[in-house]
């Protein structure tokens, strides 16, 4: 779930106890699960090292894959977890879920996930961060939610990504990595290359972490970073901790929170009108600071 979602304010008297089926039903329930302070306080807890590495995409743009490349890479293969998210444990929720983030992990490096933008995140550590289109960003963060927090066939694709889109989160959280895509400390990857050079990428993430790869290891990581894979194992990256939550306080059991669906580029149910709303953002927002006119032509220089 969207940091963002976990900062709403609006006052609710009791739970719903049922999906959104209304933009509004679905402010209510996130503000039902919402716990500001404790938010901030998982922030301020959290004390990092120089070799932890933070993976930092914006919502729905590879932070579950690039979990799971690093898990892997640093374990060797382990599959003994319930939820990525607690051995890799997403830092602004850790009060929340009752996670003490500043624990040892059962490998080195120490690693974390967090949707916070570069002036916001703690520093000291070391950062991966992916970039994904900002379409194929909104409309799996539709997917995602619709079946967990919206009842299936109320809430179309295009309502939920135009009021989501509107805050200018998508490019704020960019325009703020952007500037310091070159830092020693980050990583600065695309979802899309990700998809087109698989094994390159675990290339860079193993240099980049100081893991020595060797054939064994790297076969591996190819494997466990597939997306049959992954979805094979789907259960152990569909949000457990914080479904769990979800359903204990605010929502009907039988959630279906799976994050690992088909990955796919440029393959959305959004229509023209909102595709051209998104790319109306990215030209107020993102293009003074980037310099580029669209997101194609600004991952193209990354080349």
């Amino acid at each position: 779930m969207p940091y963002g979602y976990l900062q709403r304010t609006h006052a609710m008297t009791a739970p719903l106890r049922r999906r959104a089926s209304s933009l509004d039903e679905l402010d209510a329930i996130f503000a039902q699960m919402s716990d500001p302070e404790a938010g901030k306080a998982s922030i301020a807890d959290f004390v990092s090292r120089p070799t932890d590495v933070v993976i930092t995409p914006f919502g729905k743009s590879g932070t579950t894959w690039t979990q799971q490349i690093v898990h892997t890479l640093r374990t060797r293969g382990d599959m003994d977890f319930d939820d990525i998210s607690r051995v890799v444990p997403w830092i602004e929720t850790s009060r929340i879920l009752g996670l003490d983030i500043n624990a040892d992990q059962r490998a080195s490096p120490r690693a974390f996930k967090s949707h916070l933008d570069f002036d916001k995140v703690p520093k000291g550590a070391t950062y991966i961060n992916v970039i994904r289109h900002p379409v194929d960003a909104a409309y799996s963060a539709f997917k995602f939610m619709e079946g967990w927090f919206i009842e299936p066939g109320t809430i179309t694709a295009d309502e939920f990504v135009t009021k989501r889109a509107a805050n200018g989160g998508y490019e704020k959280h960019l325009t703020g990595w952007w500037q310091h895509r070159d830092d020693e400390n980050v990583l600065y990857l695309v979802f899309e290359h990700m998809k087109e050079d698989l094994e390159g990428t675990i290339e860079q993430i193993a240099a980049f972490i100081g893991i020595e790869l060797d054939q064994e290891l790297r076969d591996i990581t190819l494997e466990h970073a597939s997306l049959p894979f992954m979805q094979k194992h789907t259960d152990r990256f569909d949000d457990a901790l914080m479904r769990a939550r979800s359903e204990k306080s605010v929502l009907p059991a039988g959630s279906d929170s799976t994050k690992v669906r088909v990955g796919q580029v440029g393959a959305h149910g959004l229509s023209q009108e909102t595709v051209e709303t998104i790319a109306g953002l990215w030209r107020e927002f993102a293009r003074p600071v980037t310099g580029f006119d669209t997101y194609e032509a600004l991952i193209e220089s990354l080349r």
